[in-house]
């Protein structure tokens, strides 16, 4: 911990500087053994006014910050640098000011004598469980540099794949936002003023004008209260999500939609996959392997099928033959693939083999399901704004046509 004082020594002179001490008890003995005497001290990085409290409050660190983070790690521990130096000078450089904060924190455990993997694993939101053991196998085999460079590639792909996935859902989901909202002010604000012209024509209203007239009508006098049902549905559905039995649900409901349950599959045992060959090639065994692919797969329905895999392997099962539980979860050629690599010892390999297979695919599946949606928003929003007008339209044309 970085330590700023002011100081007068036994000349009477000032001094200014600063001091590396774990607390602050060992920065004023350190500084009094070389006959100063104190007049100011206080840690450098302490946040010094409200706003940068704020600012730290809301700061986080992202996924793009420890790919980061991984790739420093893994050089600096190639070039020998040791591992207090390195958390140092990295908390010095870094410009998020959580994450400095954090590798601080984690200097001084290290300098306090504990292990690497046990002083982040006191930082969960950065270093999460998978992360922590990568580390513990990278201490245990003596190859850090390795193993945070297995991270950073993991992790990478991780983050990029997962891009590309919101990324393909954010854009018909901001367009079907812009249409709902359009809809919405034309049948609140733009009909109820021309639904007056109409029915006080006495002309023939066609059924398709009368509904969209009568759902004009329903908008203006119960809109308030559709909207209060809709967002105590939404809250409802949410904290349901949220309980084990909602989010297992869920889980099930995004494997069974059609067509997009296959993007979402793919997603899962490519994740699966490259989990456990990032592991097992980091020497971790793999009873302990599935534990962690387990809580990092993201999805229940696997999370419980790899907790199923644990029992099997520790009960004397080999890898594939635990795996084969549920054929719709994992397709039998993941399965055939992974008895071939316990055949011939290459598990990793072959994991790696299909964790390329299905990142490919999941690719793949993201841009034809891009190039299915823009058809599909453009018919729509199309056919919403043509039907409207012409609901519209077409009785004022009569009217004018009659007088």
């Amino acid at each position: 911990m970085l330590f700023n004082y002011q100081a007068v020594d036994n000349t009477g002179a000032k001094k200014e500087g600063s001091i590396d001490a774990i607390n602050v008890d060992v920065a004023i003995a350190s500084l009094q053994r070389r006959g100063l005497v104190l007049s100011g001290i206080k840690e450098a990085n302490a946040p010094g006014s409200l706003l940068n409290r704020n600012i730290s409050f809301l700061s986080r660190v992202s996924n793009k910050d420890v790919v980061i983070l991984s790739r420093q790690l893994a050089t600096l521990f190639g070039a020998q640098v040791s591992a207090l130096r390195v958390f140092r000078l990295l908390a010095s450089e870094t410009e998020n000011t959580v994450l400095a904060e954090k590798l601080q924190e984690v200097a001084d455990d290290i300098q306090s004598g504990s292990s690497m993997s046990a002083a982040m694993a006191k930082h969960p939101k950065v270093f999460g469980e998978f992360y922590v053991n990568m580390v513990k196998a990278g201490e245990e085999s003596g190859k850090l540099n390795d193993t945070f460079q297995y991270l950073a590639d993991y992790l990478d792909r991780t983050y990029e794949l997962a891009s590309k996935v919101r990324g393909a859902l954010i854009y018909p989901a901001f367009v079907l936002v812009t249409f709902l909202t359009v809809m919405i002010l034309m049948f609140t604000m733009v009909i109820p003023k021309i639904s007056g012209i109409i029915t006080d024509s006495g002309a023939q209203i066609p059924i398709y004008t009368t509904i969209i007239l009568g759902i004009s009508n329903f908008l203006v006098q119960y809109g308030i209260v559709l909207l209060a049902a809709f967002v105590i549905v939404a809250f409802l559905l949410v904290r349901y999500v949220r309980t084990p039995g909602g989010r297992l649900a869920y889980d099930r409901f995004k494997l069974s939609v059609p067509y997009v349950s296959t993007l979402f599959r793919k997603l899962y045992l490519s994740r699966l996959a490259d989990n456990m060959n990032t592991m097992l090639v980091s020497g971790i065994p793999i009873v302990r392997a599935l534990e962690l692919t387990s809580h990092v797969v993201n999805n229940k329905v696997y999370e419980n099928l790899m907790v199923q895999a644990v029992d099997s392997v520790k009960g004397g099962k080999t890898l594939s033959e635990a795996l084969s539980g549920e054929p719709e979860a994992i397709p039998g050629i993941m399965i055939q693939m992974t008895k071939v690599g316990e055949e011939t010892g290459e598990v990793g390999s072959i994991l790696k083999t299909l964790a390329d297979f299905y990142t490919r695919e999941v690719s793949t599946a993201v841009d034809s399901l891009v190039s299915l949606i823009e058809p599909a928003m453009i018919v729509l929003l199309g056919g919403g704004v043509a039907i409207l007008l012409a609901s519209v339209l077409v009785p004022i044309y009569n009217i004018a046509s009659a007088q």
